[in-house]
């Protein structure tokens, strides 16, 4: 065994893609994860919140390059031009039904049952020759993608009765607090107004409006550039601000809430009072302390850290770890040290393509 991706979820499968694009089949490729969908985790999150649309772009596809994009595909089924107008003006949006139609049509061509083994790897220790993946064997080149270490609540909440994350299944009461200020927030507020709810909204601050999850820059290597040149201190405050909760701006959130201000039904405060029913919506855990893997492996080789981040490389490895005989890398969320929005499918091609040059660089010596 030569590649291994230690995580099944969108972020492997994208990388996968990658992998598959650049020459390796299925044989060469091992994927280690929970569960053989990859949108095993993530579809019922989404069910759970009510996504219809998917925040990402033409380009947000588990395809191992951006064009095309599902701007394409939607304008070929429908036989019109406009989702590719829209995407020309940034304005297009997979629906969730495409995309998971699209993730069912990769996962059935691109040979990814052949690859996964539904087997969970706690644990990754550098050995002579690559790395040992606990009762797998040794590989000389790994991709960690294990995904979000799990969902966060607020500590004072925890022990609420009236709680339920966002990302849980749920209905909805007849006054309902939304803790939270991001996409999913946002998402909720006109889910519980549209279940005839009155809505009160509790943040730490007030999110910011932007199309994408991070600025549209940080997605190309010109916008990374200068990103990457920062210091550790300064490069985790870079971060935090990117990462603060945004929801994308326009008509869909502003009119809806307008109109329930008016009414009276929807409006901010500082805590939950006497709402009937508290949805957080709070996203997940941070930081590579929150996953039992990723905490054991900078324990077991003292890896340098910043804050909650591991310090990579610009190509998303690990440079103590990594040399011109092994690769040990990281995508999603805990790849963003190395791409803001690494927890994005456009961050996991970029984790993808990375690690494929490492391999084939391997390869020629």
């Amino acid at each position: 065994m030569n590649v291994a991706i230690v995580g099944s979820g969108l972020a492997g499968f994208t990388a996968y893609q990658t992998l598959r694009r650049g020459g390796l089949t299925p044989d060469e490729i091992a994927v280690f994860g929970t569960d053989s969908d990859p949108v095993a985790v993530w579809r019922p999150r989404a069910e759970a919140i009510r996504q219809r649309e998917m925040r990402s772009e033409s380009d947000g596809h588990c395809r191992a390059t951006s064009w095309p994009g599902l701007s394409l595909q939607a304008a070929r089924r429908r036989r019109s031009p406009l989702p590719l107008v829209a995407s020309l003006c940034d304005r297009y949006h997979p629906s969730v039904e495409d995309f998971l139609a699209h993730v069912a049509e990769l996962r059935e061509r691109s040979g990814w049952e052949r690859s996964v083994r539904t087997e969970r790897v706690e644990r990754v220790r550098a050995v002579d020759g690559g790395f040992e993946l606990e009762g797998q064997g040794v590989v000389r080149h790994v991709l960690l993608a294990p995904g979000h270490p799990g969902l966060e609540l607020p500590a004072k909440l925890r022990a609420d009765p009236r709680v339920v994350h966002a990302y849980e299944p749920h209905e909805y009461e007849s006054t309902v607090t939304v803790v939270g200020a991001g996409l999913a927030a946002a998402t909720e507020w006109l889910n519980a107004l549209a279940a005839g709810s009155e809505v009160v909204s509790v943040r730490r601050r007030e999110p910011l409006r932007r199309p994408l999850n991070v600025p549209r820059e940080y997605f190309s290597a010109r916008g990374l550039a200068p990103f990457h040149r920062l210091g550790p201190a300064e490069r985790v405050a870079r971060l935090r601000a990117l990462l603060a909760p945004s929801y994308p701006p326009g008509r869909r959130f502003d009119e809806p809430l307008a109109q329930a201000a008016r009414e009276g039904r929807f409006r901010v405060e500082a805590s939950p009072n006497g709402s009937r029913q508290v949805i957080c919506a709070t996203g997940f855990r941070r930081g590579f302390r929150a996953d039992p893997l990723l905490a054991a492996l900078v324990d077991d080789h003292q890896l340098d850290t910043a804050a909650e981040w591991i310090v990579l490389a610009a190509d998303g490895t690990v440079p103590a770890l990594t040399d011109d005989t092994r690769t040990l890398a990281l995508a999603g969320a805990p790849g963003q040290w190395a791409f803001p929005a690494a927890d994005t499918l456009a961050g996991a091609r970029y984790a993808g393509h990375a690690f494929l040059r490492r391999i084939k660089a391997c390869r020629t010596r």
